[in-house]
């Protein structure tokens, strides 16, 4: 049974929401705001998110950028629930790498149709073969980097700091960061776990 966090402010979207997903078999978890959202996806590790943009404590922006941040949380399937007016500001949210969004409020098939067609892309990419090559940052800079932001890349896609980088690397804290920010504009990106998602696919293809 897959397990879908539902992270809603307003109580009765978010029962309608959980009613309907257990009537098509799937196993809710509800948060009420953004922060209880991070805290379960933590906890619970959900097959997919569904997620209010306007929320108190933490938006949906604040919640897709915590998830992106974790490599553990980073890869997966994330929707976006938004109100007509919101829609305008949906572009910043997919950049962060959100997989879609539905506008509230939504019908029961589209929101099924939604979560099914997620899930079944992420059970594609979770049966090829993941295998990333370490040895060379040489792919990496098909992605747009200088050699040097490249090889940062490397070692930050397998959980290095900043500080061991800069030991690795016999370079500054400081460069670092340099690179580490010359990564976010190329791969338009703002989180380490973000960057580190984007390393991983192209070491694996």
């Amino acid at each position: 049974m897959k397990k879908i966090l539902v992270i809603e402010d307003e109580p009765e979207m978010r029962r309608n929401i959980t009613m309907l997903l257990r009537y098509y078999d799937y196993e809710p978890v509800a948060a009420a705001n953004g922060r209880e959202g991070v805290e379960a996806a933590r906890r619970e590790k959900p097959d997919l998110i569904l997620c209010d943009v306007m929320m108190p404590e933490l938006d949906g922006y604040g919640v897709l950028q915590a998830l992106q941040s974790d490599a553990s949380l980073a890869r997966l399937p994330f929707i976006f629930l938004t109100a007509k007016g919101e829609k305008h500001d949906l572009r910043s949210g997919m950049d962060l790498g959100a997989d879609d969004y539905l506008t509230k409020p939504v019908a029961n098939a589209e929101l099924v149709g939604a979560i099914e067609a997620r899930l079944r892309r992420a059970e594609r990419q979770a049966t090829r073969e993941f295998n990333p090559d370490f040895s060379s940052s040489e792919p990496l800079l098909k992605l747009g980097l200088t050699p040097r932001a490249a090889e940062a890349l490397l070692w930050l896609a397998q959980g290095k700091t900043n500080a061991d980088i800069a030991t690795i690397l016999g370079i500054t804290e400081s460069t670092v960061k340099k690179h580490v920010q010359e990564m976010f504009d190329k791969l338009g990106v703002e989180t380490r776990g973000a960057a580190a998602v984007r390393a991983l696919e192209q070491l694996n293809s």
